[in-house]
Formats: structure tokens, C-alpha cells, sequence
């Protein structure tokens, strides 16, 4: 979250000439409803049951840039499967980069709480055991988009050596 994973994706995807898949517009297509509204009617084990199913269907996929939400991983059969076929990479930003990023954006259900940041630093301390398992891990604090992206491409060109 508030990390670029959307727009290092495609930027990325651009320059590889691959497609980008984004878990989470996919659940939303087939649930039919925004990640929020499945978050707020169903439960956050709804929609981590319908990541898992997404992620289960991508072992075949080639020349795919794959995005995903910051929990995904932090589920670790999704996280193993996912390291069977791809390279995982991992955008990282400090809780405060991320709260500056993210603090306008009404479609975070996991931060309608009242103290966001809070939260944020907790997502990141439980989940940082599974972040350090990718394979790279690209810090965005400092970096523009477009540079992100550019090293999610140079180490996916080294991984291939």
C-alpha cells in the first residue's frame, strides 16, 4: 500500500512488454465489487480466501508483471507459491512515506481506523518477516516512479542470467 505497486507495474510492464495483471482489479471484476465494499460486507478472510484462489491460477503465467496487495504475501502459501514461477519483488517505503501517499485516498479499508499511521507501522512489523523472503526488495521513499520501475527491471534481467 502507498508503496507505487500500481503505477511501478505498469511502467514496468510497459518496459518488458508484458502484460500486467493486478490481483486486486481482478478480484473486484469477479466479485463485482470494489475491494472496500468486499472488506466491509464479507470480511478481510473473504477477500484473502479470493487472493489465494487468484494466486493459485498464476502458476502457468508467463511474461506477466504480477501486482499484488501488501497482505497477499504476508499469506505464506501465496507467498511460496508465487516464488515457484516468478521473481518476487518488493516495494518498500518507510510507515511515513506510505501515511503521505495514502492519506487522501477514501479506498484503503484497512486504515479506516483512527489512527491510520498507527496502523500502517503495525501492517508493517507483522508482515516484514514475509516482505524480506522476496527476492528483491526495492526501497520507494526516495525514488520517482519511473526509477522504481527501472530497477524492477534491471533485477528481473539479472535474476535471468
Amino acid at each position: 500500500m502507498g508503496t507505487g505497486k500500481s503505477s511501478v507495474g505498469q511502467i514496468a510492464a510497459n518496459l518488458l512488454h508484458f502484460t500486467l495483471l493486478d490481483t486486486d482489479h481482478v478480484i473486484e471484476q469477479r466479485a463485482g465489487k470494489t475491494i472496500n465494499e468486499i472488506f466491509v460486507q464479507n470480511g478481510e478472510s473473504v477477500f484473502r480466501d479470493w487472493e489465494r484462489r487468484i494466486v493459485g491460477e498464476l502458476t502457468g503465467r508467463k511474461q506477466t508483471v504480477i501486482s499484488t496487495g501488501g497482505g497477499l504475501p504476508a499469506q505464506g502459501a501465496n507467498l511460496a507459491s508465487l516464488k515457484t514461477h516468478s521473481l518476487v519483488v518488493c516495494l518498500w517505503a518507510s510507515p511515513e512515506r506510505i501515511w503521505d501517499r495514502v492519506r487522501s485516498q477514501n479506498h484503503r479499508p484497512l486504515l479506516n481506523e483512527p489512527d491510520p499511521l498507527a496502523k500502517i507501522r503495525r501492517l508493517l512489523v507483522a508482515r516484514e518477516p514475509f516482505y524480506r523472503q522476496a527476492d528483491v526488495l526495492v526501497n520507494t521513499d526516495l525514488r520517482s516512479v519511473r526509477e522504481v520501475a527501472q530497477q524492477v527491471v534491471h533485477q528481473f534481467h539479472r535474476a535471468l542470467r
